[in-house]
């Protein structure tokens, strides 16, 4: 691990990268807890706000400039906005089923998926995480990632609140 390349990034993906990690490792704890109490609600509160300045962060990053200054990721961010909103009225309404899904695509698609275009070669989370590793074992570490986002993604599916 090499840490210089994102002590050297703009603040924008420095605040990106450090809002995205907290709201994996806290993610990951709301998303298998127990659901419905105290904790899962001050946690789900913080994870979306994390969320939001993952999403909002989003838009002050052009590394990839395909429209412009935007990118599909842009795209991403939006829709990550638009669910987060959405997860959150679902769940003041108590159609807790449907928050569950809604939530549970949201940490996939806007953490899981998304994050895992940042650990391609060229990107600066590759250069942090992997540019110390064979090319093969950069691979293979992907792979081993991405089975272990769909798995822990396929339970959480099957976690009943």
């Amino acid at each position: 691990m090499n840490l210089e390349p994102l002590a050297q990034a703009d603040f924008a993906i420095q605040l990106h990268v450090a809002a995205a990690t907290g709201a994996l490792a806290l993610g990951s704890v709301v998303l298998f807890r127990r659901k419905g109490d105290r904790l899962h609600r001050l946690g789900g509160r913080v994870w979306v706000a994390l969320m939001v300045i993952v999403a909002l962060s989003s838009f002050f990053i052009h590394e990839l400039r395909v429209f412009g200054p935007w990118s599909p990721i842009h795209l991403v961010s939006l829709a990550t906005l638009w669910f987060l909103a959405g997860g959150v009225r679902l769940a003041r309404q108590r159609r807790i089923v449907a928050h569950r899904r809604t939530m549970q695509g949201t940490f996939f698609g806007g953490l899981i998926v998304a994050g895992g275009f940042t650990f391609l070669p060229g990107r600066l989370m590759h250069e942090v995480m992997l540019t110390d590793l064979d090319g093969s074992w950069a691979a293979v570490l992907a792979i081993v990632i991405c089975v272990c986002a769909f798995w822990t993604y396929r339970s959480s599916q099957r976690t009943q609140i």
